[in-house]
């Protein structure tokens, strides 16, 4: 079904409802991250619908940023998240912000509810506030501070933000319900004292707003008229909603959507800044990693992840999709558009010992059969080749298509050749494989009488140029590794996450091929030029294998 044609989701029917009752309403969302990690697959998903929404109703999205913790934040996160979000395909424009932007009007929000005398300041520490908010199914206990005088709370309060007191001493707490059934607000925090460098304010402030109490009132002064966040944030709203009322401000709307949960994937940042520091893996932009950065790395396309989001869907409960559709979308984007080309991943040498052996010629092999005006290129033939070891068998079963002893295979856009013998080194391995080749039977032309059911590929030895393959796999052997409560997720890391291989051999047209380019090595699986590349020493990742293993499951 084309994405035009497809039902609506369950927040598209909220925002045509309003529309229908309101049409003049406008249509404003946000992207809100925090800049203390890089972003995930989640995110792409959450990234995709903001933006959509936006850009389907002509409404307009924001990118700002929930930078009230300047312990954890970095202006490194910051310039990661803005080059993601364009990768991905998306501009924000001149709407660009920062909760800090509203560091002075989120003070005077809080001077007004103390002045309601709906806030207080708390002398109690963080572990007191815990045991005073009791459990759900006991009410809390009310705090000894909890009715100061307003005057007094007004005057802690800026003492706090003047520096006066410690990091922990005091907070700022809204006075809401110690016996509501809902835990967000039983007191809540509002400020925290935290003497820290801030990548934006610098000293300027020592207090900062907790998120549930920044959060809705940034979307408020920039009038997010719908704020969609994950489920885990639906027990927030009721708090979300109170504040913007007790403030009498714009009066944003929070709609909860399923987080995107993958198999095999974690998207946790705790967790993957744990992988990232221990040295479970190279970094965020890792293959292996759910970032997007990694995910780029990996060498998935925007346009892969923008469909993988469309298909996930918008639902209202939490479930696992499954990877295979995730290596669904990159397969069907580059099956369109990705060059073909022939490389060996473990060479084994074949020498053709009735080709002439100073002869090169020049084979014509199409780029890409998907796509007519890709082209043709011209492969250089000779005498000595490199094929794959793995399609070499020495006792070959009955159904084996493959060259072994006395096997006949066509050689891609080349000749047949039949093996009459090979050679083994100390261990026992091939180490040379001799043949002879059919004159008459080059690539299109007529080849009565000779029976050739395998097709291989293959590089020229004089021509071929050595350079790194990356095989990853999934960083964990478990599809939901932190799904254990008696076992840590780093119990599932998977040994096998890659495999490099330091001798494959080219084709000499990728002796220097840009970063990020794809390529469907023919036979192997899709690839991508690494950052690591060298002109004359390529480096590529395989992004997925050629088999579909979503469509046979949906089948």
């Amino acid at each position: 079904m084309d994405a035009n044609e497809r039902s609506l989701h369950f927040i598209e029917e909220i925002i045509e409802n309003d529309l229908a009752e309101n049409p003049a309403k406008k249509v404003h969302t946000r992207f809100p991250p925090e800049p203390n990690g890089y972003l995930h697959i989640g995110h792409a998903k959450s990234i995709c619908l903001n933006f959509g929404i936006g850009a389907k109703y002509n409404g307009l999205t924001n990118l700002r940023f929930d930078d009230t913790n300047p312990t954890t934040e970095d202006t490194e996160y910051v310039d990661s998240i803005k080059a993601d979000i364009r990768w991905l395909g998306f501009d924000w424009e001149d709407r660009e912000y920062y909760a800090s932007d509203y560091f002075d009007t989120l003070y005077g929000f809080a001077q007004k509810l103390i002045k309601k005398g709906l806030a207080y300041v708390d002398d109690s520490n963080a572990d007191e506030i815990a045991e005073m908010k009791g459990n759900p199914t006991s009410p809390g206990v009310e705090s000894p501070y909890r009715n100061r005088t307003i005057e007094e709370n007004l005057d802690l309060f800026e003492r706090m933000k003047q520096g006066e007191f410690a990091d922990g001493s005091r907070v700022l707490r809204a006075k809401i319900d110690m016996s509501s059934p809902n835990m967000h607000m039983r007191d809540p925090v509002m400020y925290r004292i935290k003497k820290a460098h801030h990548h934006r304010t610098g000293d300027d402030w020592c207090i900062y707003p907790m998120y549930d109490f920044a959060h809705g009132q940034s979307d408020s002064v920039e009038e997010i008229t719908y704020s969609l966040c994950t489920l885990e944030f639906e027990n927030h709203r009721p708090l979300y909603d109170w504040f913007i009322k007790e403030l009498e401000i714009f009066p944003s709307r929070q709609i909860e959507f399923a987080r995107l949960n993958v198999s095999y994937m974690i998207t946790s940042k705790r967790r993957l800044l744990k992988l990232v520091e221990e040295g479970y893996v190279s970094g965020w932009d890792d293959p292996r990693m759910p970032t997007i950065a990694g995910l780029r790395r990996r060498g998935y396309t925007p346009a892969s992840l923008r469909v993988f989001s469309e298909k996930v869907g918008v639902a209202k409960r939490d479930n696992l999709i499954e990877l295979a559709l995730l290596e669904f979308c990159i397969r069907e984007d580059l099956n369109k558009k990705a060059e073909r080309v022939m490389v060996v991943l473990d060479p084994v040498k074949l020498v053709i010992e009735n080709y002439p052996e100073d002869q090169m010629e020049y084979l014509e092999t199409e780029n890409n059969p998907e796509d007519e005006a890709a082209g043709v290129r011209k492969l250089a033939f000779g005498r000595e080749l490199y094929i794959e070891r793995s399609d070499w068998m020495e006792n070959p079963p009955k159904k084996y298509f493959r060259l072994g002893p006395d096997r006949t295979v066509r050689l891609k856009s080349a000749y047949i050749i039949h093996c009459h013998s090979f050679s083994t080194d100390a261990e026992g391995q091939v180490s040379e494989i001799k043949c002879t080749y059919y004159p008459n039977s080059k690539s299109g032309e007529d080849v009565s009488g000779i029976q050739a059911k395998g097709t291989l590929h293959w590089v020229s030895k004089r021509e071929a140029i050595s350079g790194e393959i990356r095989l990853y796999e999934n960083l964990f052997t478990d599809a939901e590794p932190t799904n254990h409560e008696d076992k840590d997720f780093l119990e599932f890391i998977n040994p096998d996450s890659l495999k490099v291989l330091k001798d494959a051999k080219f084709e000499p047209s990728l002796s220097n091929v840009p970063a990020e380019r794809h390529f469907q090595f023919l036979r192997t699986g899709y690839f991508v030029t690494d950052p690591d590349s060298k002109p004359g020493y390529p480096v590529f990742n395989r992004i997925v294998g050629l088999k579909d293993s979503w469509s046979k499951k949906k089948q």
